[in-house]
């Protein structure tokens, strides 16, 4: 709905939008939806951000799996500015013609947004215009957070899953989620968790690390108890996921099963990316 140049589709000035940019549209967009159907709406924006992300959409099997799977639409359209910017105007006019009583963000509002971030970017319709930004204050360099680093494979990931569970291959959907896991886990490698640097390579390995550096701790339990799912699904008397599942094993595993243990993997997953976030700021302030 807004224009722009067309080079800006590929190389956008500016860089990517902010944290705090994204937090504020999400929280608009959580407005928006408020005034009706909640998990609707959110499916709406999803679409528009996955076109922007260039990465495919599938409705969520649940509210709050729209929601995290919208936010990370939302960080993987940031990375082009002119793009996220567009994907949100454009789904709050479509809905505006759906919804004429409903109440949306103001340009004012939206540039105000993009003003506090020092973005460079306004929205003077019909165009989406940069103005330049303020030189930044430079500061030590920090590790970049994992949703910044792995956005895109994460998000494929869990789509992948998503998918195949509604396609009754529960298995593989436990599979692919369970070598996310393993993936995300490797992201704390090098970074100071408090008694030291994580110097290890594997999954149970930089588990047990992070648990002895928070002994007492919120961390070493619940990483205790993703270690504790992590084995029974690898193990050949267990769920078989990784181990033991041969061409003689052919029952596939319960949909009620897959599900659960898609959701609680998928919970771990974003409670190690919020404290991934949270050591590496400590170290990188």
């Amino acid at each position: 709905m807004l224009t722009f140049p067309n080079e800006w589709r590929f190389e956008a000035p500016g860089g990517p939008l902010p944290s705090t940019v994204i937090n504020q549209f999400d929280d608009l967009i959580s407005r928006v939806a408020s005034q009706g159907d909640r998990w609707n709406v959110i499916e709406f924006f999803k679409v528009r951000f996955a076109g922007a992300a260039g990465l495919p959409s599938h409705r969520s099997s649940s509210l709050s799996w729209a929601e995290g799977d919208l936010a990370n639409l939302m960080h993987g359209a940031a990375e082009n500015a002119p793009l996220f910017i567009n994907a949100f105007c454009k789904a709050c006019v479509e809905l505006r013609e759906q919804e004429p009583n409903w109440g949306f963000p103001t340009i004012e509002r939206l540039n105000r947004v993009l003003s506090e971030a020092e973005t460079g970017y306004a929205i003077q319709p019909p165009n989406l215009v940069f103005t330049g930004m303020q030189v930044p204050i430079i500061k030590p360099e920090r590790q970049p957070s994992l949703d910044e680093q792995a956005q895109q494979l994460i998000q494929r990931s869990l789509d992948q899953s998503e998918q195949l569970l509604r396609e009754g291959r529960g298995r593989q959907a436990v599979s692919e989620i369970l070598w996310l896991l393993e993936t995300v886990s490797t992201a704390f490698r090098g970074l100071d968790a408090g008694l030291g640097t994580i110097e290890e390579k594997y999954f149970n390995r930089i588990a047990g690390e992070l648990r002895r550096q928070h002994r007492g701790q919120v961390l070493e339990q619940v990483v205790g108890w993703m270690t504790t799912l992590y084995g029974f699904l690898s193990s050949p008397t267990g769920g078989r996921v990784r181990h033991g599942a041969d061409i003689t094993n052919t029952a596939e595993m319960p949909h009620g099963d897959a599900e659960l243990y898609c959701n609680l993997i998928r919970s771990y997953l974003g409670y190690l990316m919020a404290e991934h976030d949270r050591i590496s700021r400590a170290q990188f302030p």
